[in-house]
């Protein structure tokens, strides 16, 4: 019997439909009965399909200097560096 930790473990290829036939059945089955996992992964599927659709855009040099250097800042800061 799957647990909802063995689905998400399994979530990426389930998506992907890269597992095997008896696994995607297992993991059907615990959809059908699990609705907190039914909601991950269909809020997770439908996400992928919005970013499917987009087309890439570019950051604005200036934006993309600022986000670079907040983001390195915080790593430093998680990691007690100065």
């Amino acid at each position: 019997m799957l647990t909802c930790k063995d689905f998400l473990r399994e979530l990426n290829d389930y998506l992907d439909e890269c597992c095997d036939g008896a696994l995607r059945a297992e993991i059907q089955k615990h959809l059908n009965d699990c609705p907190n996992c039914f909601v991950v992964a269909d809020t997770t599927r439908k996400t992928l399909d919005v970013y499917k659709g987009m087309t890439a855009q570019s950051i604005p040099e200036p934006v993309r200097a600022r986000l670079i250097s907040a983001l390195e800042a915080r790593i430093r800061a998680k990691r007690g560096e100065c």
